[in-house]
């Protein structure tokens, strides 16, 4: 059978890879950066603003997605891609992580998850069959297998559950899903910051012989030593010639130290969420508040050196700050902007260094250059 994904690994530097992700939509160069666009658009941007900031796949949410607008009328309108009029890869998620974040509204079985929705209250079963059978509706490259991220803190019993149970599921998502051809599955590894149990779930998975491994069940409050550590210890059981994605991370630095553990993908509301409430990135390793008193009377751009939307056009931050205090629109589109171009240039950047063999040298350098927030 025809693989949907081609996943080739360009270079490497220790641990950290460089590679060239091909999809039916669209090349990627790893390391990449997903933009979150969870009910089919990145808050506050067109998606043609989005591609600009040199962003190449798009990630959305199959839980909401499946509640509004609904499967059916976007495989009407030719799947997500073409709903939304994003012109290059797009990743979905299967639902899982609702399954840890609306732990209030929501409960678990063998068969699946029971919600209760965030919108009107109505019953919800999610399954492994309805996750692929949304996600092979709404069309994205990538689809991910069901899965169960256990809480931080959990016991251990209570990770080797989830483990076991993300196992099984991820049997049945693998079975339900009628469009292996056009769509990759990927297999997502959990067992919270348990090595042993990690081993176990990455080799239950690994069986399944999938396109692609996700790492999943961190940045959820257990600290970067404990994630970096999971980290060293779970990236080289996963196969070297396919891509490797680390789940909902993260802040910039997580993202530097991850690459050099050997991640090839990264997802997070981050840079949106932030630049929402007025907080901007600044090469290398800063951190702007626009609504900061500062700022009043500063006619620069937020970064000199960003090339993004905002930066290159001159948008200040004195103007900026402006319209954050008057609740203008276009604060947070400015900012969303200039955010993921940053990302998208720390990703360049690793890529760049990986390629030259220079990456730790670079990287504690970068991790060195941090700066209050100002």
């Amino acid at each position: 059978m025809t693989r949907p994904l081609r996943f080739t690994l360009e270079g490497t530097s220790g641990a950290a890879r460089a590679g060239r992700l091909e999809l039916p939509r669209a090349t990627v160069l790893t390391p990449t950066f997903m933009a979150v666009g969870t009910r089919g658009a990145v808050k506050a941007c067109t998606t043609d603003q989005v591609a600009a900031t040199g962003t190449r796949i798009l990630l959305g949410n199959t839980f909401h997605l499946a509640l509004r607008p609904g499967p059916d009328l976007v495989k009407a309108a030719g799947g997500l891609p073409a709903f939304n009029r994003w012109p290059h890869a797009m990743l979905t998620d299967s639902g899982g992580y609702q399954v840890f974040s609306l732990s209030e509204l929501r409960r678990i079985t063998e068969q699946g998850v029971v919600f209760k929705s965030p919108y009107d209250g109505a019953t919800i079963d999610l399954t492994p069959e309805r996750s692929i059978e949304v996600q092979n509706a709404l069309g994205a490259d990538i689809i991910m297998a069901f899965d169960e991220c256990a809480p931080f803190p959990c016991t251990k019993d209570e990770a080797a559950s989830a483990v076991a149970r993300t196992t099984r599921w991820a049997r049945r998502s693998l079975d339900a899903h009628a469009r292996p051809g056009e769509q990759a599955l990927f297999g997502i590894v959990q067992g919270g910051v348990h090595l042993d149990l990690r081993q176990e779930s990455a080799a239950a998975l690994l069986e399944l012989d999938l396109p692609g491994y996700a790492v999943g069940g961190l940045s959820v409050g257990e600290g970067p030593e404990a994630m970096d550590a999971t980290l060293a210890g779970t990236c080289p059981l996963l196969p070297a010639d396919r891509p490797r994605y680390l789940m909902g991370v993260g802040k910039p630095e997580d993202i530097v130290r991850s690459v050099l553990r050997g991640i090839d993908m990264f997802d997070c509301v981050l840079p949106t969420r932030n630049a929402r409430n007025a907080e901007v990135f600044v090469w290398p390793r800063g951190v702007l508040r626009l609504k900061h008193a500062a700022h009043a009377e500063d006619h620069g751009p937020i970064d000199p050196t960003c090339d993004c939307l905002a930066c290159a056009n001159g948008v200040s931050r004195a103007y900026l700050r402006h319209l954050h205090k008057v609740g203008e629109i276009a604060a947070l589109t400015y900012g969303s902007i200039h955010n993921l171009r940053y990302y998208q240039r720390l990703v360049v950047a690793l890529r760049e260094q990986v390629l030259a063999g220079t990456v730790d040298a670079w990287a504690r350098e970068w991790l060195a250059s941090g700066a209050p927030a100002a």
